[in-house]
């Protein structure tokens, strides 16, 4: 234990400071080199996104190793006119054949039954859809079919490779806009919260620093094997900015505290490290075994984020709680300026906020937890607008990519799964029998010839739904054929869109259905050996459920309001994982601290002096911290969106309702017990107000 104080209390050494700084400085640039490799290291193939082991994955790996020729993906261009198509019209659609074998081999044009559409498909080669290439294929072919377009014929490109291409531009469009916003956001809320122009500047520098390490971390992770696509990586940015900043906000809050009391910054910054270090760490501790939870999910991009989120959940502890110490020592005093703290400096301006707070909870701590209870379960009844599916096709943007358009389109005139056939694989030896099942099979608007792969060993059928591949009716189609296929031909695999699409949903059901205990499991224990108490942990996790209750209602309202189709499960999954997670955060802060001052003051005394030193600093860092949730509302993505202000709410919640009123009065109404077994040892004195300095003015 003294050796950990001692590495502890390292950045606020005379000399110590020095070593961390140095340190950092000999590191940084070669985990900058590393971290430059995230771009590559991210796998967005779309086995990525998909649930490992379902039989849609398996068809798509065994497509890779049967049949390399029919890894292409297609890229449908269709061209139609309301009434049936002119002589002009066919004569533009074949010049178009003609200068898009520039770009692969052209099938088509195929006539609508129906006269008015046509359609031409381009194959797009799987080293292209994997490398990223497929965007620019699809951007030439875009530019090739709109140039000298005649008037009145409407042409859109769609199909897998179409659909490809478009999320990856709306995704990428916003990579940089993200880290940059985000900048500007936290900047903003410190230079607010600080009112000086150059302190915000140390923890910004020391955030960059943690990012960069999150990055190397999440590129050393990809190389043993974990999948790292770019949702995760943009995750990771914000989750690093987010609980780095609520890590700044604690540290800087209690140094202004002591510097207040002990004019040696050295010895006022070991002090605030020894009060502060061990929550932080907690918390930390809390959100990244609670991340590590999603290992046990199926869908690779869901398991993915585990990893990624405790790493930058580590990298934003080890910067916060050594390069920013360490820093802020060097720099001294003035790095606060213009508001210098000093010696025996007066409270903070807005101290009798809390003090009113403090007052009116342990007035009447049972009224003020029942109407705060009673609050946060009317809101948790919003969920009942709560409509839950996979986000798919447009739906999944906030506006209607050319892809989903086309799509439209295609519907309208040809067989709806026209642009996304269903693939079957079966063994060569089953290939007749799977052949006039797929056939007679209902919904299928057509079956196609089959073909053997180059090992003699297995055949693919390829069939067209009668309905588009992503309604209800399509997925009932692919269910029954599944099910007919299993009965005559176990080893078959059904595959392709509408069937990712199935497997996709189930899985991400049943990762919901485990994730969530398991997360409030981890959550249990760490608060239990946190907190050296079976009362407390109970009780804070009890009041971070319903906190979650009240924001995914809220969120839910939201959500219906701004006219989302449907909600994720993936949004589900991620946001109980960090409204928990998080949420507990704040209130470890509390307790942390109410132990502290329950051994000097008594329990009553103690729990209110927390809440009342506390109440600035993490109000604050709740706003700064649902503030960098909610860039993530910038990019296009619907699941960005949703996730964005689930999270931001439940935070916000959290840190002015559980944090402020319901935890503290629940504390205050059950008594020294909430910490049984353990029995602090008060050593009563008057209740006396902390002076509160370096409180954020919200």
């Amino acid at each position: 234990m003294g050796t950990l104080r001692r590495l502890a209390g390292l950045p606020a050494g005379r000399v110590g400071k020095w070593a961390v700084i140095a340190v950092w400085l000999a590191v940084i640039v070669p985990l900058g080199v590393l971290a430059a490799g995230i771009g590559q290291a991210q796998d967005n193939d779309e086995t990525s996104w998909m649930p490992s082991g379902a039989p849609s994955t398996r068809a798509v790996e065994l497509t890779r190793r049967e049949f390399p020729a029919a890894r292409d993906s297609a890229l449908v261009l269709v061209y139609a006119r309301q009434g049936g198509l002119g002589a002009a019209d066919r004569a533009a659609v074949l010049d178009d054949r003609n200068r898009l074998r520039a770009l692969g081999d052209v099938t088509g044009p195929a006539p609508s039954a129906d006269g008015a559409a046509l359609t031409l498909t381009v194959p797009v080669p799987g080293d292209a859809m994997e490398s990223g290439e497929a965007t620019r294929i699809v951007a030439r072919a875009r530019e090739i079919m709109r140039a000298g377009l005649p008037a009145g014929l409407t042409a859109a490109a769609t199909g897998p490779a179409a659909s490809r291409a478009d999320a990856a531009d709306a995704n990428g469009r916003v990579d940089g806009t993200l880290t940059l916003v985000t900048v500007a956001v936290v900047a903003l809320l410190l230079l607010v919260t600080y009112r000086s122009p150059v302190l915000p500047l140390v923890p910004l520098a020391c955030v960059a620093a943690g990012v960069v390490a999150a990055q190397a971390g999440a590129v050393l992770v990809a190389e043993a094997g974990v999948v790292v696509n770019g949702s995760g990586a943009a995750l990771m940015i914000v989750l690093v900015f987010g609980l780095g900043t609520d890590y700044t906000l604690l540290l800087i809050s209690r140094y202004r505290e002591e510097l207040a009391e002990h004019s040696d910054r050295h010895q006022a910054m070991a002090l605030a490290l020894r009060h502060t270090a061990p929550s932080v760490a907690a918390s930390a501790a809390t959100m990244a075994l609670a991340a590590l939870a999603l290992f046990a999910a199926d869908m690779n991009s869901t398991k993915g984020l585990g990893p990624l989120a405790a790493i930058a959940v580590v990298a934003a502890l080890l910067a916060m709680t050594t390069l920013l110490p360490a820093l802020l020592t060097a720099l001294g005093r003035g790095v606060f300026w213009p508001a210098v703290p000093r010696r025996a400096a007066p409270g903070a301006r807005t101290a009798h906020i809390w003090r009113w707070t403090g007052r009116l909870v342990s007035g009447r701590p049972r009224r003020a937890w029942a109407v705060a209870g009673l609050t946060l379960a009317a809101l948790a009844c919003g969920t009942a607008f709560l409509r839950v599916g996979v986000l798919d096709g447009g739906d999944n943007f906030t506006r209607v990519p050319e892809s989903a358009a086309g799509q439209e389109v295609v519907r309208a005139h040809y067989p709806g799964g026209a642009t996304a056939p269903v693939l079957v694989y079966v063994p060569a030896r089953a290939a007749a029998t799977a052949a006039g099942l797929a056939r007679t099979a209902p919904g299928l608007a057509a079956s196609g010839p089959a073909e053997t792969s180059a090992s003699g060993r297995w055949t693919r059928i390829t069939a067209v739904l009668a309905d588009p591949p992503s309604s209800d009716p399509a997925r009932r189609s692919v269910e029954g054929l599944r099910a007919r296929l299993a009965r005559a031909v176990p080893d078959a695999l059904v595959g392709g869109q509408t069937a990712a699409l199935l497997d996709r949903d189930a899985a991400m059901d049943r990762d919901l259905a485990v994730i969530v205990p398991l997360v409030t499991g981890v959550v249990t224990l760490v608060l239990g050996v946190l907190l050296r108490a079976a009362v407390a942990p109970l009780l804070l996790l009890g009041c971070a459920l319903l906190s979650s209750g009240a924001a995914l209602g809220l969120s839910a309202l939201l959500f219906h309001a701004l006219g989302f189709a449907r909600t994720d499960q993936t949004v589900l999954t991620l946001g109980f994982l960090f409204l928990v997670a998080l949420g507990v955060d704040y209130t470890i802060f509390l307790m942390a601290r109410a132990r502290q001052e329950v051994r000097e003051r008594g329990h009553r005394d103690g729990i209110v002096t927390a809440l009342v030193a506390t109440g600035g600093v993490i109000t604050g860092a709740g706003v700064v911290l649902a503030a960098t949730f909610l860039v993530l509302t910038i990019t296009p993505v619907v699941l960005n969106i949703q996730l964005g202000l689930l999270v931001a709410l439940g935070v916000l919640v959290d840190a002015f309702v559980v944090r402020t009123v319901l935890v503290p009065a629940l504390a205050l109404d059950i008594g020294p017990a909430t910490w049984w077994p353990a029995r602090p040892a008060p050593a009563p004195r008057p209740f006396g107000q902390p002076s509160g300095i370096g409180s954020p003015p919200w």
